[in-house]
C-alpha cells in the first residue's frame, strides 16, 4: 500500500496537474465576477444605472451566500460529499447565474421593464443571476482550497495556493482589460455571454480533474491520507470555539472589504480623479491581479520554506493602508502615479492571501477544512455584500461633484476622497487583527511562523 500512496500523493506531476486544472476552472469564475466592474460608466450611459444600483448589483453577490447561509451549508456538503460532487454542482451554478445575468442585460428593457421589489426589473434579474452565480463561485472556491490541501499537505502547500490565487486573479485582470473592449465593440451583454462560454470550458476542465481525484481516492484510503476520522456535524464546535480561526476570519473580512469592493469602483476612480479615458481606466486596475500573478506564488514559496505567515499578513495590511491613504489624498493626480499605487496594492494583495489561506490547515483538522473555509468565506461575503452597497450610497449622497461628458453623454462626476478613507479604515482593522493573530499564535503554538514544508 505504501507503494500505491507514493504513486499518487507523492507524484509531483500528478498533483501539479490537478492544481492547474482546478485553477483554470476558478479563473473563469473570477472573470465573470468582475465582468461588469469596469463598466459602471457605460451602465450609467446606456442602461441608466445609478451608482446606488451598481452598488446594489455588486451587493447581490452575498444575498444567498450570507443571508440564506448557503456558503455554510456548502462547506458541510463539501465535507460530507467530497470535492468531486461539490465541484461539479458549483460549476453548474456558476454557469446558470451567468446565463441569467446575460438574459437580464440583453433582453430586459432598462426603461420599460417595470419593477420588482422596488427595483427596476432589469436590475433585479441581473442581481438574481449574480447571487446564484456567487453561490457557485464561492463554494467552488472553498472546494478548490480543500482540493489543494488534500493534494499538497506537507508539501508545497502555500506555493500551490499562491499559484491558484494567481491564476484566478488572471481571470480578474482579463475581465478588467477585455470586458470594456468587448462591450464597446459588440454590446453590453457580450461580456456576459463570453463569460458563460468560458464557464462551460471550466466545467469540462473540472470533470477532467474528477478523473484524477477518483484515482487518488482509490489508491489512498482516508486513514492513510490524513489519519483522521470522518466528518461529523458535532465536530463543527472545534471550529467555532477556536480563537485563531476567528482572528483569521475577521482579518479576511476586513482585508477583502478593502480590496474587492474597491476594485468594483477602481475604474470609476481612475476616470473621476485621474481624468483618464474609459479604456485606460480599465487597464490601470488590472495591474492588481497581474501583480498577484507574479508575487503570490513567490510569497507562498517563502512561507513554505521560511515561515513567518503572521508577519507576512502584517506587512500586507500596512501596505493596504498606505495605498488607500494615497488614493484619498488630493495630490499627484497623474495616471502613472495611480498605476504605481495599483502595483503596491497588488503586492499587498499578494502578501496577505499567500499566508492567510495556507494558515487555516495549521489551525483546523483536515476533515473540517471544507466547513472552516466555508465559514471564513461566509464572513468575507458579509463585507463583499454590504461594502459595495454602502460605498454606492456614499457616492450618491455625499460625493457628487457635478457632471462630465463621456462619449458625448453627460454622466455624474464623483469625488472619491471619502470612499478611499473608508477603505483605509478597513485596512487599519486588518492590521490590528493580524498583530493580534501573531500574538495568539505565539501562545497557542499554531505554527503560523513556522515553515510548511517539513
Amino acid at each position: 500500500m505504501t507503494q500505491t500512496i507514493k504513486k499518487i500523493s507523492e507524484n509531483k506531476a500528478a498533483r501539479w496537474a490537478a492544481l492547474i486544472i482546478v485553477s483554470f476552472t476558478m479563473m473563469w469564475g473570477y472573470f465573470l465576477t468582475d465582468a461588469l466592474s469596469p463598466l459602471m460608466t457605460m451602465l450609467e450611459e446606456q442602461m441608466n444605472w445609478s451608482s446606488a444600483e451598481f452598488g446594489l448589483f455588486n451587493s447581490a453577490y452575498s444575498w444567498f451566500n450570507v443571508y440564506l447561509f448557503l456558503l455554510v451549508f456548502g462547506g458541510i456538503i463539501l465535507d460530507k460529499m467530497g470535492v468531486r460532487f461539490t465541484g461539479i454542482v458549483t460549476c453548474v451554478l456558476m454557469l446558470s447565474g451567468a446565463l441569467i445575468k446575460y438574459y437580464a442585460v440583453q433582453f430586459i428593457s432598462p426603461t420599460d421593464g417595470g419593477t420588482i421589489l422596488g427595483m427596476r426589473t432589469q436590475v433585479f434579474v441581473a442581481c438574481l443571476g449574480y447571487a446564484i452565480f456567487a453561490v457557485g463561485t464561492e463554494n467552488c472556491g472553498i472546494t478548490v482550497s480543500k482540493v489543494i490541501t488534500k493534494w499538497f499537505k506537507g508539501k508545497e502547500l502555500a506555493l500551490a495556493m499562491g499559484v491558484q490565487v494567481a491564476v484566478a486573479r488572471l481571470g480578474t485582470a482579463a475581465a478588467l482589460v477585455f470586458c470594456p473592449m468587448i462591450a464597446r465593440n459588440f454590446s453590453m451583454s457580450a461580456p456576459l455571454l463570453f463569460s458563460a462560454i468560458l464557464l462551460c470550458i471550466g466545467l469540462l476542465a473540472y470533470m477532467v480533474f474528477c478523473v484524477l481525484d477518483k484515482k487518488f481516492d482509490a489508491e489512498v484510503t482516508l486513514e492513510e491520507s490524513d489519519g483522521e476520522d470522518t466528518f461529523k456535524v458535532k465536530d463543527l464546535k472545534l471550529i467555532i470555539t477556536n480563537r485563531g480561526f476567528w482572528l483569521i476570519a475577521l482579518l479576511c473580512l476586513m482585508f477583502y472589504s478593502a480590496v474587492f469592493p474597491f476594485m468594483k469602483y477602481a475604474t470609476s476612480l481612475m476616470e473621476n480623479k485621474y481624468n483618464v479615458t474609459p479604456m485606460l481606466a480599465g487597464l490601470i486596475p488590472s495591474l492588481i491581479p497581474f501583480g498577484n500573478l507574479l508575487m503570490t506564488p513567490i510569497f507562498g514559496g517563502i512561507y513554505d520554506k521560511k515561515g513567518k505567515g503572521a508577519t507576512i499578513m502584517i506587512i500586507g495590511s500596512i501596505l493596504l493602508i498606505l495605498v488607500h491613504v494615497l488614493f484619498a489624498m488630493p495630490l499627484m493626480n497623474y495616471w502613472w502615479f495611480a498605476a504605481l499605487i495599483m502595483i503596491i496594492l497588488g503586492v499587498a494583495f499578494s502578501l496577505v492571501p499567500s499566508a492567510m489561506w495556507p494558515s487555516v490547515p495549521k489551525i483546523i483538522p483536515q476533515k473540517l477544512l471544507g466547513s472552516a473555509y466555508a465559514l471564513i468565506f461566509w464572513v468575507q461575503n458579509i463585507g463583499l455584500g454590504l461594502v459595495p452597497l454602502f460605498i454606492g450610497k456614499v457616492l450618491d449622497n455625499y460625493c457628487k461633484a457635478g457632471t462630465r461628458i463621456v462619449d458625448g453623454a453627460e454622466v455624474t462626476q464623483y469625488n472619491y476622497t471619502l470612499p478611499m478613507c473608508i477603505f483605509a479604515l478597513f485596512g487599519v482593522a486588518a492590521l490590528l487583527l493580524a498583530m493580534r493573530l501573531k500574538a495568539v499564535d505565539k501562545k497557542a503554538g499554531y505554527g503560523l511562523e513556522e515553515p510548511n514544508i517539513k
